[in-house]
């Protein structure tokens, strides 16, 4: 275990697993977690109690992280806000820190990675764009996740699924059949 840092962190995150996973991890480094699993109930825990960080992932079911972010940061300018994602966009990034963003993450992301992240947004900026960390993935691996990503939005219905997509069913279930790509 670490030195208790005691700094208060909202996570914010749709995922259970994750959210869950994180939050202990967070918590071994000394941060005082609450968890959210969407921006309605995030929001209601920073009013009764605003956070001195926050890991707000960009997509939050059918809300919007990025919202989430903006208004953190009105309630408290302070704040400093972490974005995460998986489906990492340099567009995504830039309206993050337009938002009121400290720092942008790209998913896989681990509790070094997410501290590393808030440390380096707790120190003086001095005017510079925070970098965008973790790997920028292959092609085909962002074209596996966001297609994952679409089969989840649509309850694992794969004829749904492929209508959004504008495939042919049999080529998603091709495409669904094979393994994670690699990053």
């Amino acid at each position: 275990m670490t030195e208790d840092l005691g700094l208060s962190l909202l996570l914010v995150d749709d995922d259970d697993v994750f959210r869950t996973q994180m939050g202990r991890a967070l918590r071994r480094r000394g941060y005082v977690v609450t968890e959210a699993a969407n921006a309605t109930d995030a929001l209601a825990a920073a009013r009764a109690e605003t956070p001195e960080c926050a890991l707000v992932d960009l997509r939050l079911g059918a809300e919007n992280g990025l919202e989430l972010v903006k208004q953190l940061r009105e309630l408290d300018a302070t704040t400093v806000v972490v974005m995460l994602t998986g489906y990492g966009s340099i567009a995504t990034a830039v309206e993050a820190i337009k938002l009121g963003a400290n720092h942008y993450l790209s998913k896989p992301a681990d509790a070094d990675d997410v501290v590393n992240a808030l440390e380096r947004a707790r120190l003086p900026a001095g005017g510079s764009f925070p970098p965008v960390v973790g790997e920028t993935p292959s092609l085909a691996r962002a074209e596996w996740e966001h297609i994952n990503r679409v089969l989840m939005d649509h309850a694992g219905n794969i004829s749904q699924t492929a209508r959004a997509l504008g495939m042919h069913r049999r080529s998603l279930q091709r495409k669904l059949g094979k393994k994670p790509v690699p990053r």
